[in-house]
């Protein structure tokens, strides 16, 4: 099935005819972290002009595998059911090295095994193509009058002062200016905001070429993660191959050093080795594309009045799903920062922990990659031999199988807290991390902690000081999640449902102090 893209109307500008009163935020780029970014600003009560050049969603499937984290923050932006009814759900994977198969993977049981208990709303991981979930996400700004999507509405200048900024913007029928008190820029990897103020990537780019196919096919095959080192159908270095709706296939195919990447995308050439793969040619190529391997960021995500988010402000391979997760993590953390700031709530300088922690994030999403790319194209020596030793070894013990590193996929980030801790308090819900979900009767309970600040109250009474209070259900799942070794214990929860502080036993003192720093931003 060949998706409809379908373009979307453009309207002429009211700020062609006159000068257009000044708006809160202003979005550049209308994938998925910018759609979402005003999605998530409405959802606080923020108003938000986001700005394409474009008028359809993005061509070909691009980011499909999107983790739990994800799917509770599109919860959040109501269209977690939408995507949930189309996408395939998964959680095992195959690897391979050549013709042998090495081991199979369970991401359900890594997570049991790490302390937290069965019983989620959504899956590990579920692929969907990146066109469905702007679509998606496109419908819902329709149902919000605190969002103007505007297409073919493209950027051509940026500038800033104290009190805000000011963006010139091309249409068919001419230019026009607007301004707002900030600009967020998501407006990807080739992002025109970053290049017109001259701001550079940091990091490094790697020389790995990889071309990327999505294949129509009727075939039984299951929903899992399927990968190969030396593959013997195609003389490269590693595949991956991925189930998506709509009997869709992702394939990813590392080239050699030596390969001619105009020809390897060509259908005469690229088919046969498709066709080896599968033992058959019967499918069709729907999209096909070419990239390359780089894990690079912006050493500053917050400059002024204009912030970076998504691909626009850090970039890292497919490999381990960290791209379009990795962005919606930053709209996680960005949306109520920014919503604070503008509604009084908390000075300018809370912005500057969207920097810190969002940029700790990259740095570690970084150097997960960094290493994925040494260990799928190691050097020659011992770097090769390490490599090949860990791949033997792994086809015949456990132990070496979390070393074979074919991309880590995408967890959220920890941040770095010095809020109140109890040590009888499981890892699973340390400062800093989000807040696990668990069974609340018959629904879940990270929904309840979403949108503003909350004191999560469990086994005990939690005290009045102007926050939501929830007192959730003790079960199994939240005592796993929760509460560990102690009988009862009070939580803060950031807006973004990350844990901010936590006691067993707690005076009002510690907790006001725990919620004044929450909203100044320190670790």
């Amino acid at each position: 099935m060949t998706y409809d893209y379908r373009p979307y109307p453009y309207a002429r500008p009211p700020g062609l005819s006159a000068p257009e009163p000044a708006r809160q935020v202003i979005i550049v780029g209308a994938g998925p972290v910018g759609l979402a970014m005003a999605i998530e600003l409405a959802n606080h009560g923020v108003a938000s002009v986001v700005l394409d050049d474009n008028n359809v969603v993005s061509m070909g499937s691009r980011a499909i595998s999107w983790s739990r984290r994800s799917l509770e923050i599109f919860d959040r932006l109501g269209i977690a059911e939408r995507v949930m009814d189309k996408a395939v759900p998964w959680r095992r994977g195959r690897m391979f090295r050549g013709e042998t198969e090495l081991f199979r993977t369970d991401l359900q049981t890594q997570t049991e095994a790490e302390g937290i208990a069965d019983g989620h709303a959504f899956p590990v991981f579920a692929n969907l193509q990146q066109y469905y979930v702007e679509e998606y996400l496109i419908e819902r700004i329709d149902a919000l009058d605190l969002v103007d999507l505007r297409v073919r509405n493209r950027v051509l200048a940026v500038e800033q002062s104290d009190d805000g900024a000011h963006v010139t913007v091309e249409t068919p029928d001419g230019d026009y200016g607007l301004r707002a008190e900030y600009v967020i820029a998501c407006d990807g990897v080739r992002s025109s905001i970053r290049s017109r103020l001259k701001l550079e990537f940091e990091g490094v780019q790697f020389e790995d070429r990889f071309v990327i196919a999505d294949l129509e096919m009727e075939t039984d095959l299951p929903a899992e993660r399927q990968f190969w080192f030396e593959p013997p159908f195609h003389d490269g270095r590693t595949a991956l191959l991925h189930k998506q709706p709509d009997n869709l296939w992702r394939l990813d195919l590392q080239l050699n050093p030596d390969d001619d990447a105009e020809e390897a995308v060509k259908p005469d050439h690229l088919r046969p080795r498709i066709a080896a793969m599968l033992g058959h040619g019967n499918f069709r190529l729907d999209w096909v594309s070419l990239y390359s391997f780089q894990c690079r960021r912006l050493a500053d995500l917050v400059h002024g009045r204009l912030i970076f988010a998504g691909d626009a402000a850090h970039v890292v391979s497919p490999f381990g799903a960290r791209g379009g997760n990795g962005g919606l993590q930053d709209v996680d953390n960005l949306g109520w920062k920014l919503a604070a700031v503008l509604q009084g709530r908390a000075a300018p300088d809370l912005l500057e922990s969207y920097d810190r922690e969002r940029g700790l994030a990259a740095d570690a999403n970084l150097r997960s990659a960094a290493r994925t790319a040494r260990f799928m194209s190691p050097a020659p020596g011992a770097e090769r031999l390490f490599r090949d030793q860990v791949l033997a070894l792994a086809a015949k013990a456990s132990f070496a199988r979390p070393m074979v590193d074919s991309g880590r996929l995408s967890v959220p980030c920890r941040f770095p807290s010095s809020g109140a801790d109890d040590s009888r308090l499981p890892r699973a819900s340390r400062p800093g991390s989000v807040a696990p979900d668990a069974p609340q009767g018959n629904g879940w309970l990270l929904p309840e902690l979403a949108g503003e600040p909350a004191l999560l109250a469990l086994g005990g009474a939690a005290p009045d000081l102007g926050l939501r209070v929830i007192e959730a259900e003790l079960n199994e799942a939240t005592r796993a999640r929760y509460l560990g070794e102690a009988d009862q214990a009070l939580y803060l929860i950031r807006p973004d449902q990350v844990v901010a502080a936590r006691w067993v036993a707690a005076e009002t003192a510690a907790i006001t102090a725990a919620i004044t720093a929450m909203w100044e931003g320190r670790p």
